[in-house]
């Protein structure tokens, strides 16, 4: 009797203990000192390609640039991009550069608290110490907005903080952007903003019932993004196939013309609008580049050659 009294109790102990674990494990890890001076105009240029323009501010409602963006529905729940002005209560006005890397590339915020990964942080995880600030200069030269953005609305048990850190774990992947020796400079840019700042692959690779990306799929598409939009294949067979080249593809990236004559709608159209629009020429081009890939190999091939769960999956912390 007492064994059947004395194990599930045992057991429940147990659990309690490793839940009461997972909850105090800390994630992440303190930057070294950034002292490097940052350029502003590096800065905004970055800021641009990485989308902070389009995911913070809510332009449709009338809102200012980066105050907050729009709502961000999903089957999680709905996410509010928060306000990234200087205001010190409502935005990142007393943040330091160091609290500032540690969000943007680890995606922990000052109080220690893991972000939910609405906020693609995995994508920005090999910005340089420069890189940060860089885009460090460009923040500060926001005028504060005394309005704080919504909170979450995201119901039990995905509002739980501590399960981010369980998520982390199994799903935070490094971009791989660092250049490849025996391709072009072009190639190599194209694959550091694809892969990295223009993080495509948050929006174009599936992602499984926990909301991680499908590295098995990278870039294949993905038809259930936030708000009901979806996201065609980009590898490159099927860019391809629909008639894409590396004009055609660098120019819808300025302009959000297909090769048809079609726009570009729902969250491209965005991304184009207060994003890649404001990219040099080079720059998109070598986007095409990458993924329609003139070389040998291609955007297609680093699915399988770069995106499998041993060789493409490194935790972070």
């Amino acid at each position: 009797m007492r064994r059947i009294i004395y194990w599930p109790v045992g057991a429940g102990a147990l659990g309690a203990a490793a839940l009461a674990a997972v909850i105090v494990w800390p994630v992440g890890s303190a930057p070294a000192p950034i002292e490097l001076e940052g350029n502003v105009d590096r800065g905004a240029y970055l800021a641009r390609a990485s989308g902070c323009i389009a995911c913070h501010s809510n332009f449709e409602e009338g809102g200012a640039p980066l105050a907050g963006g729009a709502p961000l529905e999903t089957d999680f729940g709905t996410f509010f991009p928060p306000n990234l002005t200087t205001d010190r209560e409502h935005g990142i006005g007393d943040w330091t550069v160091e609290s500032f890397a540690k969000a943007v590339r680890q995606g922990i915020g000052p109080d220690g608290e893991p972000y939910f990964p609405a906020f693609p942080y995995p994508f920005y995880a090999e910005f340089s110490d420069q890189d940060i600030a860089d885009l460090w200069a460009a923040f500060q030269t926001v005028a504060p907005v005394a309005e704080a953005a919504p909170d979450h609305d995201v119901s039990f048990p995905f509002d739980q903080r501590w399960g981010l850190k369980l998520w982390r774990a199994a799903y935070f992947y490094k971009p791989q952007t660092e250049p490849l020796p025996d391709r072009s400079d072009a190639w190599n840019r194209g694959r550091e903003l694809v892969r990295g700042a223009a993080h495509c692959g948050a929006c174009h690779t599936p992602r499984n019932l926990a909301g991680g990306r499908d590295l098995g799929a990278v870039f294949a598409g993905n038809s259930e993004l936030p708000g009901g939009s979806k996201a065609p294949s980009i590898q490159t067979e099927d860019l391809e196939r629909n008639g894409w080249t590396i004009s055609s593809l660098s120019y819808a990236l300025q302009s959000g013309l297909t090769p048809s004559g079609d726009a570009f709608g729902g969250s491209m159209a965005e991304v184009v609008r207060e994003g890649t629009r404001f990219l040099s020429p080079q720059d998109r081009e070598a986007m095409a580049v990458y993924l329609l890939d003139v070389e040998v190999g291609g955007a297609g091939d680093l699915v399988e050659n770069e995106g499998g769960a041993q060789e493409g999956r490194t935790e972070i912390d």
